[in-house]
């Protein structure tokens, strides 16, 4: 018996029994799908978490400090002290700046539109950020037009702000936004400059930002003093030796009374940390999708040992007439090959619906499944029908024809 002809008989075999085969093929469909989207999830997410860190700067480094004074509150001369340690890092540091983000809630105008945090969806409000000249180096943008914040307008408490890309487009639609005027909070600002896009997805936010100069945190956090701050190293080595310099340093700033809190961390420390918990999870994901498989593999095992016993008689009269072992053994395992990759053709298609679905739901953007997840889907359904179809295709080729032709 050649190939097409096993593969006719097998067919007609899984067509004469359409509501068993469909059930069969159930558990690789459902196992095949819960793989794909599982597995094309956390590569979504990771490669969401991928474009979050290259949003950052190589080598940045996270500052949070703050100093209590007796009876005063935040200490106002921290900033300063800070930034004349950090000018004396220059082996080590290429700038530092202001990152403190406004939380109130706040009005923007400009002409006929207001936007708040009430009529405004998370994905398109403006971020309000406090920095100075530095900031656009330290947090990795490219102005696109106009100019950057100045020494000039930090000291003199200029009304000024710089825009991100998306920030931009929601407030202007499609004018140009520098030279405008536009209302934060009843204040007026002048737009300077407006940043290059940072990527597609913008998953950090920072196409939203709306930059002013920190030292106006007057207007908007009641005066309450820059705590957070964003240095950028020259290295990675650099970077290593700055965490423990400025830790050193705030250490003793803060003295032995502790009025205060710090600390000092390294973007690079988190993404190292983050490529470890992307493994595990795509480990821990695929394990719980390789139960479901196993289980449906078990199925396909079950209904071919009933194939056996219901096709004893027919197995009895090929090997009768002089059909080999390894003629029987083949058409069992083309059989239960058949099974699953029908049904892992359809458990593919359901699983890049899945996984657009999942990740548009949860990710906010849609990502499909990768081509190697794709092909080894296919592939592994098939290994799963020689795997689980090997032990009935065997006991099926050792049958005795005496016996075989007895059968009922």
């Amino acid at each position: 018996m050649n190939l097409k002809q096993a593969f006719k008989i097998a067919y007609k075999s899984i067509a004469a029994k359409k509501g068993r085969s469909a059930l069969t093929m159930l558990g690789v469909i459902i196992g095949l799908t819960a793989v794909i989207i599982l597995v094309s999830f956390a590569q979504g997410q990771n490669q969401w978490m991928k474009d979050y860190y290259a949003s950052m700067v190589d080598n940045s480094i996270n500052v949070y400090v703050q100093k209590w004074l007796p009876g005063y509150g935040n200490d106002p001369a921290v900033a300063e002290k800070l930034y004349a340690y950090c000018a004396r890092l220059d082996d080590y540091l290429v700038g530092i700046t202001p990152n403190d983000q406004i939380y109130g809630d706040t009005t923007i105008k400009f002409g006929g539109k207001t936007l708040t945090r009430s009529n405004t969806s998370w994905e398109d409000r403006p971020n309000l950020y406090l920095g100075n000249q530095s900031y656009t180096q330290c947090m990795g943008y490219t102005l696109a037009k106009g100019r950057d914040l100045s020494y000039i307008d930090i000291e003199n408490l200029n009304q000024v702000c710089v825009l991100g890309s998306k920030a931009a487009k929601t407030i202007f639609d499609y004018a140009d936004p520098v030279g405008q005027s536009i209302t934060i909070n009843g204040n007026i600002f002048t737009v300077i400059g407006v940043y290059e896009p940072t990527s597609e997805t913008d998953p950090s936010g920072k196409d939203r930002v709306v930059l002013l100069p920190y030292t106006l945190s007057r207007i908007f956090n009641d005066s309450v003093d820059t705590g957070n701050y964003i240095a950028v190293a020259k290295d990675n080595t650099s970077a290593t030796a700055a965490v423990t310099l400025l830790q050193g340093y705030l250490e003793g700033l803060m003295g032995n009374d502790r009025n205060g809190y710090f600390s000092v961390q390294s973007n690079n420390e988190w993404k190292d940390q983050s490529q470890e918990q992307d493994r595990m999870q795509q480990l821990f994901l695929g394990g719980i999708a390789a139960i479901s498989l196993l289980v449906g593999g078990i199925g396909i095992m079950n209904i071919m040992l009933v194939t056996v016993t219901e096709r004893t008689r027919e197995i009895g009269i090929r090997k009768a007439i002089g059909a080999e072992r390894k003629s029987i053994i083949a058409q069992f395992l083309i059989e239960a090959c058949l099974i699953c990759g029908m049904g892992g053709v359809i458990g593919i298609a359901i699983g890049y619906l899945g996984t657009a679905i999942v990740c548009q739901l949860v990710l906010g953007f849609v990502s499909w499944p990768s081509i190697p997840v794709t092909v080894g889907s296919f592939l592994f359904s098939l290994a799963m029908g020689v795997i689980f179809g090997l032990y009935p295709a065997v006991k099926a080729s050792g049958l005795q024809p005496v016996e075989a032709l007895r059968a009922d």
